[in-house]
């Protein structure tokens, strides 16, 4: 049988493929009889032959193959560059096609990809005589009742306000999310999750703690950018971990900031740097329009500076960031040295 599985989220996707492995037969035999190719460089004459394989003691083969949909996807549009006419691949197209076709009763083959087109060749043959699955990113409500669903599924339960706040914060990384879930049902120990546990408890709301630092340090709100300071100190953050964290953020919004100058879309932008949560590249894309590189080369200067001073024992960490919180809140730059 002919399995395909398509999508940006990826967690669902996974599940799925678990699902089959199980249905196929005892874990110990599945192992034995599965084999995993890159679809990047695969041939069809070795598609062919792991699919003819007889299993070795047992009723199922498992083949598994990533990113062969991906080798035949349509090239981009870019508006800067002159569009060229894609090579012609039918050929190669049909002999996969062929294999995929004359699969054996004993064979599950696997085809993934990741967000793929539907005008994709490849995928287009396939349909016919496959059963493909399609993964999309989730929405809000989707990501809400997803939420609620895994809660109850592990024995708890959760008010709305803090699915709101979960799906606030992690967004569509379901990765992510299963793992904070799994966090909180075993932080509140049978009683519902409040909005109050999923700020005590989920990562995430530390990132939005340093955006708020950020951007009251940036925009020289002087009290504002103190008062989370103490906050995140207060919470028991080292000066030392905040200066990186700090710097981190900065160095996504440079980052950002570049990629768009230079025509990238936000998905590409999150792809490339890695960003799983929707709520760290928004937040990002949001603070890269509203800075000057003069303002952010600044901080990040100061930032520097501060770092040595804390490390070489020159100043105490928690004095060293006061002070620089303070005289970054000085409109001009002008500051004393450390």
């Amino acid at each position: 049988m002919l399995h395909v599985l398509i999508g940006a989220d990826d967690y669902s996707l996974r599940q799925t493929l678990e699902g089959i492995k199980k249905a196929v037969g005892d874990p110990t035999a599945v192992m034995s009889n599965t084999v995993v190719f890159d679809g990047r460089t695969v041939t069809p004459e070795q598609l062919r032959n792991a699919c003819e394989t007889v299993p070795f003691l047992a009723d199922k083969r498992l083949v598994i193959v990533e990113g062969l949909l991906e080798r035949f996807e349509p090239p981009r549009r870019n508006a800067r560059r002159k569009a060229s006419r894609p090579p012609d691949r039918s050929e190669e197209i049909k002999s996969v096609v062929d294999v995929a076709r004359s699969v054996p009763p004993f064979a599950e083959l696997v085809i993934i990809g990741g967000d793929i087109k539907a005008s994709n060749p490849l995928l287009r043959e396939l349909m016919p005589f496959s059963e493909v699955r399609s993964f999309p990113v989730m929405n809000q409500a989707q990501l809400r009742q997803w939420v609620e669903r895994r809660v109850n599924d592990a024995g708890g339960s959760v008010s709305p306000q803090a699915v709101n706040t979960m799906v606030r914060f992690v967004g569509s990384d379901l990765w992510t999310m299963a793992n904070e879930v799994d966090k909180l049902v075993l932080y509140a120990a049978g009683r519902r999750i409040e909005d109050a546990d999923v700020k005590s408890v989920v990562s995430l709301v530390r990132e939005e703690s340093i955006f708020t630092l950020v951007d009251a340090v940036l925009e020289s709100r002087v009290s504002v950018a103190q008062e989370s300071l103490q906050q995140l100190l207060r919470r028991g953050e080292a000066p030392v971990q905040l200066l990186n964290m700090i710097a981190r953020q900065l160095r996504i919004i440079f980052l950002v900031r570049e990629m768009r100058s230079r025509g990238r879309s936000r998905g590409e932008i999150q792809a490339k740097l890695g960003l799983n949560s929707d709520f760290l590249i928004r937040k990002a894309w949001e603070q890269s329009e509203r800075y000057t590189l003069a303002r952010l080369r600044e901080l990040y200067h100061r930032l520097l500076e501060t770092d040595v001073s804390i490390k070489t024992g020159k100043m105490e960490g928690e004095i060293a960031l006061d002070i620089l919180v303070a005289e970054l809140g000085i409109p001009s730059g002008k500051y004393s040295q450390i």
